[in-house]
């Protein structure tokens, strides 16, 4: 018989089951919808690591949503195909070439890449868009902008139906519109947050490549309300980039959303760590008349 050695990191392994346990059960039966992108969706390992925490999610009892950008696949199709972009006000225009292409990545490379990673990981999973049953039907945010869509209509009984079989579905966030064979291209935030609002999710993560909301001396703020993301952002506190993310939180809070969790997906087992461990993750955004969330138990 080969003598077994119990070293420290096992014995810290199982002490962190075990202090998991009281948020594995608050989470059996929630829906959380992830936002998946950044650097990681070109790295194999990260992709690895994010397939696996989704799959452990589901296997606890988790129902997970992953939505998915992918703009800089956009962005290296498009050169390679040699289609020029025009840009108003910073943003580009998406023409019907280009969100041609837009459609052909999303729905195609990188959906059915995360799909195959989470299948590899030993999960079921099932790669869709927001056209296949009208999940998601948008106008024109900006005629200016062409064919970038904002959600109007969400129909979300068929990701309730994957629930049910146990599979998770994985999203492109590119939509069907009000006109016959109308393709729009939806911001994946904006995706996500109008999904997560659909379904009444209990938490909304979305994972990014900062550490999260930071306040004026440049610290991470680990928890908001409303008013606080109006405040920061009036006083230009809040900027950028991470300004359409808290548009997203709010907007996402109105809908129906428990909570908003702006999460650093450049940390290892991040959406773990955000859901089941007293810790959290990245910067929490609820609605004021919620309980403190000291210890991430909304």
């Amino acid at each position: 018989m080969r003598p077994r050695n119990m070293n420290k990191d096992w014995k810290a392994t199982a002490r962190t089951l075990s202090e998991a346990l009281p948020f594995l059960q608050r989470y059996s039966g929630a829906i959380v919808v992830v936002k998946f992108g950044g650097n990681a969706m070109g790295d194999a390992d990260a992709m690895a690591e994010f397939a696996r925490d989704i799959v452990l999610m589901r296997q606890v009892g988790v129902n997970p949503v992953v939505v998915h950008g992918g703009g800089p696949m956009i962005n290296e199709m498009l050169k390679r195909l040699d289609i020029k972009s025009e840009f108003v006000r910073g943003k580009r225009v998406t023409d019907q070439a280009t969100v041609e292409v837009v459609e052909m990545v999303l729905t195609g490379l990188v959906n059915k890449r995360i799909v195959q990673a989470i299948m590899d990981e030993g999960g079921r999973a099932v790669g869709l868009s927001g056209k296949d049953d009208d999940l998601m039907v948008c106008e024109a945010d900006d005629p200016e902008l062409g064919f970038v869509g904002r959600p109007i209509e969400m129909n979300v009984q068929v990701l309730r139906d994957l629930f049910s079989a146990g599979i998770i579905p994985v999203v492109a966030p590119v939509a069907t519109g009000m006109d016959p064979l109308e393709t729009f291209n939806v911001n994946g935030d904006t995706a996500a947050g109008a999904i997560a609002g659909a379904l009444k999710a209990d938490r909304l993560l979305l994972l990014t490549d900062v550490a999260g909301v930071k306040d004026q001396t440049g610290e991470v703020v680990t928890e908001l309300v409303p008013d606080d993301i109006r405040r920061l952002t009036a006083e230009g506190v809040i900027a950028g980039g991470m300004i359409p993310k808290t548009e997203t939180a709010l907007k996402a809070l109105q809908d129906g959303v428990r909570a908003v969790v702006i999460v650093d997906g450049r940390v290892s087992n991040a959406c773990l760590l955000e859901l089941f461990t007293e810790h959290g993750s990245g910067s929490m955004i609820r609605q004021p008349d919620l309980p403190s969330l000291t210890q991430r138990s909304v």
